[in-house]
């Protein structure tokens, strides 16, 4: 089968099956071409949440699949490859969490979207990319333990008066991002805005024009006047961004920025899914409950 082939027998099994396909920005253009939403993940979740259809195909990396089944556990969340992960996020576990805690018993935890459904049952109160700074704000401690991104956290420590401790995690494809690429892409394209996602390593967050998740990179694009922008986060971004603003140009500020996780979503896998119904997102009702009141404790702050 070609891939319009396999798109057109996908919209097909979808239809039949009453779902709804989302899919992250970072996803392939085939994928994000058939998705009936495309955002970042905690974005797509909410809107999961307000759909009447119960069979959901997460086209993401599994963080955010379980981050839908959370916040809606009466419906079927399935991902097409359940080893579609995030390093960053297993870079730290509900059991190393608690250690990392005893070590600071003052302090509150903040965790990142970006963690497994158990490590979020051991955060106090969830955040995003965007509000990470207004979350660590909120908090009534002075110290504040950041898990697991030890960049966004060097980041919203620049937002903030209180002691944030980072825990020593990373994104590996942002933390590719150096200062020296940002002053490269400037060099290369003078007539450019420089975006970076607060991911990336400080002193390079620092140099661009503008810090911003995926979701204020699409909002940007729209918006801005300037005809040409650098786009510093995973390539995959580009895609979107161009197709939205045709009458614009976009540059990765390197190249390889990929996520493996996110690649490993594909037109094949996607079909399979569709037609066996696999694999679904399952998690015990104990994590569901425990870790859903982090992440509404984040929503109602918004």
């Amino acid at each position: 089968m070609t891939d319009k082939e396999k798109q057109k027998e996908i919209l097909k099994l979808k239809k039949e099956l009453n779902a709804v396909i989302i899919a992250h920005n970072y996803q392939i253009p085939e994928i994000q071409d058939i998705a009936d939403f495309l955002g970042d993940s905690l974005e797509l979740s909410k809107k999961v949440a307000k759909l009447d259809n119960d069979r959901i195909f997460f086209c993401g990396v599994k963080f955010m699949a379980e981050t839908a089944k959370i916040l809606s556990p009466n419906k079927h969340i399935y991902i097409p490859d359940i080893n579609a992960g995030c390093k960053m996020a297993d870079m730290v576990t509900a059991k190393s969490l608690r250690e990392f805690k005893k070590k600071y018993p003052e302090a509150k935890t903040v965790c990142y979207v970006n963690t497994t459904a158990e490590t979020k049952t051991e955060c106090d109160i969830c955040c995003t990319s965007a509000n990470a700074a207004d979350i660590v704000n909120s908090l009534d401690t002075d110290t504040v333990l950041f898990v697991p991104d030890g960049n966004l956290a060097s980041y919203v420590q620049t937002k903030t008066s209180k002691r944030v401790i980072p825990y020593p995690g990373f994104c590996y494809v942002h933390n590719l991002i150096a200062k020296d690429d940002v002053e490269m892409a400037r060099a290369l394209h003078p007539e450019a805005i420089v975006i970076v996602h607060p991911e990336a390593k400080l002193e390079a967050s620092l140099a661009a024009d503008y810090i911003l998740s995926t979701g204020g990179m699409v909002k940007i694009a729209k918006e801005t006047d300037k005809k040409e922008i650098v786009v510093g986060t995973e390539e995959g971004m580009i895609y979107r961004l161009q197709k939205e603003n045709p009458g614009k140009k976009f540059y990765p500020l390197k190249d390889k920025l990929i996520c493996q996780g996110m690649k490993a979503i594909t037109l094949d896998n996607l079909l399979t899914s569709l037609k066996e119904l696999k694999y679904e997102i399952e998690l015990p009702e104990d994590i569901i409950k425990n870790a859903y009141e982090p992440i509404k404790r984040m929503v109602d702050l918004k």
